[in-house]
C-alpha cells in the first residue's frame, strides 16, 4: 500500500511540474507528418539508385568495380590478382557458380567452398585466407552497404574474417534504404519463406574512430572492401 500510495504522489507531482492533467488510459499516436524514413531516395529511377550507391560506397573507401555480367569471370580474377591473390574462400552459392566465378577461382587460387559439413575447418579456412568471395542479395544506395543473408551454406565468416572480401553485387537489386529492405523481410515472414538465420548490413571495410576521433582501419575486420558490381539494367 505504502509503495502505492508513494507511486500515486510522485506520479500527481511530476504531472503538476509538466503542467498537464494525469492520463490513466492510453491515447492513439498522430499520423507522423515527417515521411523521410520510408520515401527518402524512393523517387530515383534504379540507374540513379546505383549512382548514390556507387557514390556512397566509395565515400566508406569501398573499391567498386562495375562490369557486364559477360565480363564477370574475368573482372573476379583481375580483382583477386590485384588484392594479392594466394588463398580465397568462397560461400557454396549457386548464384556463384552460375557466373562461372567459382570455377574460375578454384582453377587458378588455392579455394576452400563453405560447408555445413566441414565445420571448424571452415571458420580455420577463413581465418587464414587472404580473401573471401560472397554474392550480396541486395545493395542499399544511402549508405552503400550490401546485405548478406546467412544459411548454412553461407557463412557469416566468409566477408569477416579474411583480409580482403570481394562482395558480387548485381545493379537491380540495389534498395533505396533500410527501410525497403525491411519490407522485403516483412513479405518474406508473411508468406512464411524461410527466413536467414542472420542478416548482416555491411558498409565498407572495417574502421573504427572510438580514439581521438581518429580513423583505423581493418581493426575488426577486413581491411579492404571491394564490390564487383553487375551491370544487368
Amino acid at each position: 500500500m505504502d509503495f502505492q500510495h508513494n507511486r500515486e504522489q510522485f506520479l500527481n507531482r511530476l504531472a503538476a511540474k509538466m503542467g498537464k492533467a494525469r492520463s490513466f488510459s492510453p491515447q492513439a499516436m498522430e499520423e507522423p507528418l515527417n515521411r523521410y524514413p520510408t520515401e527518402r531516395l524512393t523517387e530515383l529511377s534504379q540507374a540513379q539508385l546505383c549512382e548514390e550507391f556507387v557514390n556512397f560506397a566509395k565515400v566508406m573507401m569501398v573499391d567498386v568495380k562495375v562490369c557486364p555480367e559477360s565480363d564477370v569471370v574475368s573482372s573476379a580474377l583481375s580483382l583477386c590478382e590485384k588484392y594479392g591473390g594466394n588463398s580465397v574462400i568462397l560461400n557454396d552459392d549457386e548464384r556463384l557458380t552460375r557466373l562461372g566465378i567459382t570455377q574460375a577461382l578454384q582453377e587458378k587460387y588455392p579455394c576452400h567452398i563453405w560447408s555445413p559439413k566441414t565445420g571448424q575447418q571452415n571458420i580455420d579456412k577463413a581465418e587464414k585466407a587472404n580473401i573471401g568471395v560472397v554474392y550480396a542479395e541486395y545493395g542499399l544506395a544511402e549508405s552503400g552497404g550490401i546485405v548478406l543473408y546467412s544459411q548454412p551454406e553461407r557463412g557469416r565468416a566468409v566477408s569477416l574474417l579474411p583480409e580482403k572480401s570481394i562482395v558480387v553485387l548485381r545493379k537491380s537489386q540495389v534498395l533505396p534504404r533500410v527501410a525497403q529492405l525491411a519490407k522485403v523481410l516483412h513479405d518474406k515472414a508473411q508468406k512464411s519463406e524461410r527466413m536467414p538465420s542472420c542478416v548482416n548490413i555491411i558498409s565498407g571495410p572495417s574502421s573504427t574512430a572510438d580514439i581521438e576521433l581518429i580513423k583505423v582501419v581493418g581493426v575488426h575486420g577486413p581491411v579492404a572492401k571491394i564490390y564487383l558490381l553487375i551491370d544487368d539494367l
